[in-house]
């Protein structure tokens, strides 16, 4: 049996995490044999680190019993190896905008000035959700917004929020020398104005087509969908010299899907962040009760590291 250092780390909300839950995760390591060391608080009431050594082959397993022993409590976890020469920190970071960086879908906030939002979001929750065509379902839906003047899509801008955590995520990683890069299948109108509010260095998204101050009703080609996504996270990799292992991807939709899988599976950290059910399903680390703040401490960021 060949034993690697692996670490659990375990985040609730704000002071929502205790020495009670710490202790239930480390008596179920503790009861299947494993050596474990002293929790490491990474910010205290909110999250820690369990160290300890077990066999990769035991790993899928362990994380399964994991998730089904912590489903009843709002806490996320992320278990990892750590191997020696991949830092735990990691150097890049492709995030999605809608619903992950920003807390709403700008598109469908757009519609709304047309009283489309219902009907526009319907399709929006589809396409998210991987039940409909990504391409076919943006199309349609920006067909509806044909006659929108542009002064609408500049209130739009007016309205966004930030997630909670999202600024400190891409400040930290940035001030630690990551590349941070923002890729979307929403439009360059907003991620141009998160790219300089948040501070990542590169926004990709697609473009609205507009003529005499109106959206014409199509979007310009080629359209920014999985695959382009996944294009960008090999290009990006490529630039720095380094594997997907060395990055973390997060999104919530079917279209980020790719991307988040193609970093874990190389070793990084592919992160589905409150995320439609069929991404959820699918990705192997999950937030689901907490902010993306998050994405700090699974890369052993101490709270006093972090930049608020």
């Amino acid at each position: 049996m060949s034993l690697q250092t692996h670490i659990v780390t375990l985040i609730a909300p704000p002071d929502k995490l205790s020495g009670a839950e710490i202790t239930f995760v480390t008596s179920l390591l503790t009861d299947r044999g494993l050596a474990v060391e002293d929790p490491v608080w990474l910010e205290g009431g909110r999250a820690a680190d369990v160290r300890f050594s077990l066999d990769q082959d035991q790993s899928h397993a362990l994380e399964e019993d994991l998730r089904q022993a912590l489903a009843s409590v709002p806490v996320d976890f992320a278990l990892q190896a750590l191997l020696p020469d991949q830092p735990r920190k990691r150097q890049l970071l492709l995030a999605d905008m809608d619903s992950t960086i920003v807390t709403g879908e700008t598109l469908d906030e757009m519609s709304d000035h047309l009283g489309l939002k219902d009907k526009i979001a319907a399709i929006t929750a589809k396409a998210m959700n991987g039940e409909i065509d990504f391409q076919d379902a943006l199309r349609e839906r920006v067909a509806m917004l044909k006659g929108l003047k542009e002064t609408a899509v500049l209130e739009t801008l007016k309205q966004i929020g930030y997630t909670s955590g999202a600024a400190d995520l891409v400040r930290t990683m940035r001030l630690h020398g990551a590349r941070c890069v923002l890729v979307s299948g929403g439009f360059e109108h907003f991620t141009s104005k998160v790219r300089e509010e948040i501070g990542f260095h590169a926004d990709f998204a697609n473009r609205l087509e507009v003529e005499e101050s109106m959206l014409t009703g199509r979007v310009l080609e080629p359209i920014l969908d999985k695959s382009a996504k996944l294009e960008r996270l090999t290009a990006e990799c490529e630039a720095l010299g380094v594997s997907p292992a060395a990055a973390v991807t997060v999104g919530d939709g079917a279209n980020d899907l790719m991307m988040i899988e193609a970093a874990t599976d190389a070793g990084g950290l592919g992160v589905a962040f409150h995320a439609k059910p069929t991404v959820a399903a699918r990705a192997r680390f999950r937030i689901q009760h907490t902010d993306l703040r998050s994405l700090l401490y699974i890369q052993g960021y101490h709270c006093d590291s972090i930049e608020d």
